[in-house]
């Protein structure tokens, strides 16, 4: 069955949309419904892709329902079972498939490159695609967030190399049959899906199986011995500054939080190596990423030339104003051990500085399995301002509030508001150094406050 047609349900999400782009590109018609306008869904209108905001069959293009032979219906499990349209096309017979399905379909033709973990896929799969672009080896990538040297989640090229964030939600990532492939970590998360770790860790495990046995396994130093022992292709570890097969040494830190270090890979080092942003964090992440592209072979000169001109990632760990008198940092931290770890590099960085948190919950499910390391983690800030939970795909959940969360913080300053209040809040206070954590709508107030921040702060 030829296809022609493609429908995305749900998307304006990240991989979503990145889906919406290959498929226009390659000249198919595209169209979807998301429940809310963003940036990025008016960015998909501007490329020509056919998007409205109700769930109504009346609003499905006229196209689809008359070629439904040809028509294949993507969705993202945060679309609720009772949509409308979702019944719709389930009821009619239409050939749908989850995202990762899609994905992993497109991948199936491709050498693919994969980055898996509970965190810094997003950064560290982005490093990898820029190295290999920055280099010259060329390759397609699936993003999961906004890069900013190439302004896309989505990067096309004509050779056969592949770039995919495998997101162990739902499973997604057991769509993938990677030739080479990175696990940063496998801490307990989405125990709404997998219930307890173990079964988490079961899954890295399906996943690290499912690595070409001809390929290459990364895993962080740590995890390797936990989820690699059903691997059948070559394993290799990668720590931030722990000797192992991928390590960084001679690690020197400048003003802003920059680094230099020795990049060691088995056999040879490349020295002098800067990183375009700052935070050791991130470090860690390009020695995971410069692991693969050592592997296929990118010579060591252009990796470094490569790290050095690396622009970032949208919401991660992104410094939107870096000023004396006032700096703020946006991050999509959404998980205890991120948000420790976004504050200790924001510490190194900003060395001295009162740190202000906005923080928004993300799902009833993650806000009741990590209330007590939520409030052991932003209890490192300064002062808190914590929001509302964001509910995304759930329900609520009786007795689940962000206050399970706040009445644990150890700190004197601290508050629970609505985000209606928010620019008000910050309005009555003095900020020296901000960060804004979390997955939900909070990205929607960060132009507000960087445009605040910059007048009242006449920077």
């Amino acid at each position: 069955m030829i296809i022609k047609n493609i429908y995305l349900l749900g998307i304006g999400g990240i991989g979503m949309s990145a889906l919406a782009r290959y498929y226009n590109h390659n000249g198919l018609f595209v169209a979807g419904y998301d429940r809310t306008p963003s940036k990025l869904t008016g960015e998909l209108e501007d490329e020509g892709i056919e998007i409205h905001y109700i769930d109504s069959q009346e609003l499905i293009p006229e196209r689809l329902l008359k070629e439904r032979e040809s028509s294949l219906i993507i969705y993202t499990p945060a679309v609720p079972k009772e949509s409308t349209e979702l019944n719709f096309f389930q009821n009619q017979g239409y050939r749908i498939v989850k995202r990762s399905m899609a994905l992993g379909l497109i991948a199936s033709q491709k050498r693919t490159l994969a980055v898996a973990g509970t965190h810094g896929k997003t950064t560290t799969s982005t490093l990898l695609a820029h190295l290999l672009t920055h280099s010259g080896s060329g390759c397609t990538a699936f993003l999961g967030g906004i890069s900013k040297n190439y302004h896309t989640n989505l990067l096309l090229d004509k050779g056969d190399l592949l770039v995919a964030e495998a997101d162990e939600f739902d499973r997604s990532f057991l769509q993938l049959w990677p030739d080479i492939a990175v696990i940063t970590s496998s801490d307990a998360d989405h125990l709404d899906i997998y219930n307890d770790h173990k079964t988490i860790l079961e899954a890295f495990r399906d996943f690290a199986a499912q690595v070409k046995e001809s390929g290459s396994l990364i895993i962080k130093k740590g995890v390797d011995s936990i989820v690699g022992s059903s691997a059948k292709a070559k394993i290799y570890s990668y720590s931030y500054d722990s000797p192992c097969d991928f390590y960084a040494s001679d690690i020197k830190i400048y003003n802003g939080g920059f680094f230099d270090f020795t990049l060691n890979y088995p056999g040879g080092s490349i020295n002098h190596c800067t990183l375009g942003i700052p935070g050791w964090i991130n470090v860690e992440n390009a020695i995971a990423a410069s692991a693969v592209a050592t592997l296929l072979g990118v010579e060591p000169e252009k990796i470094r030339e490569a790290l050095a001109a690396f622009m970032g990632v949208e919401r991660r760990f992104d410094i939107r104003l870096n000023t004396p008198v006032c700096s703020y940092i946006d991050d999509y931290a959404h998980h205890p051990k991120e948000i420790s770890a976004a504050i200790s590099s924001i510490r190194n960085i900003f060395e001295g500085r009162r740190l202000t948190g906005i923080f928004q919950p993300h799902l009833y499910t993650r806000t009741r399995d990590f209330a007590e390391e939520f409030a052991q983690s932003l209890s490192m800030l300064d002062e808190l301002i914590l929001l509302d939970i964001y509910p995304a795909r759930e329900l609520p959940i009786e007795g689940v509030t962000s206050s399970i969360i706040l009445e644990n913080v150890k700190l004197k300053n601290k508050v629970l508001i609505s985000k209606d209040k928010l620019m008000d809040e910050l309005k009555g206070r003095e900020i020296d150094t901000l960060i804004t954590f979390g997955a939900g709508d909070i990205d929607r107030f960060i132009e507000p406050i960087t445009e605040y921040l910059k007048q009242r702060y006449n920077v």
